[in-house]
């Protein structure tokens, strides 16, 4: 299994995910069997099987776009049940269409409403139970945290604020008091203290979050610790492991060099250069009918080219012109360049709309074809940012170790930015995504793209 599926979706969530889908699939064909007789369903089972299946596969789609596998937001059941329903309603439409074209796949109406029935009432039951787990951390595992200073401060915000992260911190070893709200959390200042402690000197799994390890690290006891069969991680490590980026300004050049990853190799390299020319071409095709409309209402709105040709930097390090529908005046940037800004005078109501829904991006499938650019990999930017963020910012310059994307990890996780401080937070996603870049990771990756587009997020 990849490290994406393995790490940072654990298995805790993968469980519940193919849990609830297994309800839905029993509750759709438990309504069938109790309608149409065990004999008839023996006799026929293609009849049942891609029924309930396909009533599986819409709804748990539309539970996904609707944020309800997103369970930093659990809320009372109240809130759960009415997000439900609107996610059903959406699956209910969605299966309408579907019945219309594929008439052979339908479940008569007071079937389905015993179906949608019973689905709500098991997945209500399913999710109560499993928002219970998450409050009451029933099945998290407990760790220690060796450090008192940023590294474990980003590790333990992002533990207490994260009910899904699946660790509870029970103590924390520091020779100097936490620069954090430790909210209650033991704090040792050794492991001989903490080792009068039965119950937490019995803990399996170590992590080191020190900023500094020099001259405080406290080698002697890890060791023993190691021989006795605890899990000793890395704080950058398991930082990876738990947010899905890496924490870049306490990486340094050793971790880069001997980390695992970042070993993309060229059977894997073609494989995704086909699918792109694949993907391309398709969407170039279903695109046709969209980019004419585009085009005549750019023109229509305010003089100037259609197309915008934009200079950035692309894989290692060589300039392309990348190709978007112009979204914004002719004279834009008469000025010099600048970051995109909230609500900036400087886009049409025409480009305004396209770039809420993605539209202005489909000239870049030709990029992809000319072999510039990937469907899925790290945003490029312009070469007079490129140049103050490579000062500023350690390590950017490995952003262009792959082929940039039309879309990527950084741009489904983390809202539209324009400033230095976004562009260090997308490197720490850029750089997650080229150390585990997967086949597997792509496919996320333009799944939850889809989801983003639909939803209009993080649009300027």
């Amino acid at each position: 299994m990849p490290y994406l599926l393995n790490k940072y979706y654990p298995a805790r969530k993968l469980i519940f995910f193919l849990g609830e889908g297994f309800l839905i699939f029993s509750s759709v064909l438990g309504v069938l069997l109790l309608i149409s007789g065990w004999k008839l369903f023996f006799a026929v089972p293609s009849e049942f099987l891609p029924r309930a299946l396909i009533v599986t596969i819409v709804f748990q789609l539309t539970l996904y776009f609707f944020d309800l596998y997103d369970f930093r937001k659990t809320g009372p059941t109240g809130e759960t049940f009415m997000r439900m329903m609107q996610a059903f309603g959406a699956g209910c439409i969605v299966l309408a269409f579907l019945y219309f074209v594929f008439p052979f796949i339908i479940i008569s109406t007071s079937t389905f409403f015993g179906c949608y029935i019973l689905i709500c009432i098991t997945l209500l039951l399913w999710r109560s139970l499993y928002y219970f787990i998450l409050q009451k951390k029933l099945l998290a595992q407990d760790i220690i945290i060796i450090g008192t200073g940023e590294m474990a401060a980003r590790i333990v915000l992002e533990i207490l604020e994260n009910k899904e992260s699946g660790f509870i911190i029970a103590a924390i070893i520091g020779n100097n008091p936490p620069v954090f709200d430790h909210q209650n959390i033991p704090v040792f200042h050794t492991f001989s203290d903490l080792n009068s402690n039965p119950v937490l000197s019995e803990i399996d799994h170590i992590v080191v979050a020190l900023d500094d390890r020099r001259g405080v690290m406290p080698t002697t006891d890890l060791l023993e610790k190691k021989l006795q069969g605890k899990l000793i991680e890395d704080g950058i490590s398991f930082y990876e492991t738990i947010t899905g980026k890496i924490l870049i300004e306490k990486v340094n050049p050793a971790w880069l060099i001997f980390s695992e990853g970042f070993d993309y190799g060229r059977l894997a390299y073609l494989s995704k250069r086909i699918l792109d020319l694949f993907l391309a071409f398709i969407g170039l095709v279903l695109s046709l009918p969209i980019s004419i409309v585009t085009a005549i209402l750019i023109r229509l709105e305010s003089p100037g080219p259609v197309l915008y040709r934009q200079e950035r930097v692309g894989e290692r390090g060589k300039s392309f012109y990348i190709l978007k529908f112009r979204s914004m005046r002719q004279d834009a940037e008469k000025n010099g360049a600048v970051w995109a800004a909230t609500n900036d005078s400087r886009v049409t109501r025409v480009g305004r709309f396209i770039r809420k829904v993605r539209i202005d991006e489909i000239p870049q499938m030709w990029n992809v074809v000319l072999g510039q650019m990937s469907f899925v990999g790290p945003r490029p930017e312009r070469p007079v940012f490129v140049n103050q963020l490579v000062q500023k910012l350690p390590y950017y310059s490995l952003r262009h170790a792959t082929k940039p994307g039309i879309t990527g990890w950084a741009q489904v996780c983390y809202p539209y930015g324009a400033s230095e401080e976004d562009a260090l937070r997308k490197l720490e996603y850029d750089l997650y995504y080229i150390k585990h870049q997967s086949f597997f990771i792509d496919l996320l990756i333009v799944f939850r793209t889809v989801k983003t587009v639909l939803f209009q997020k993080g649009a300027r």
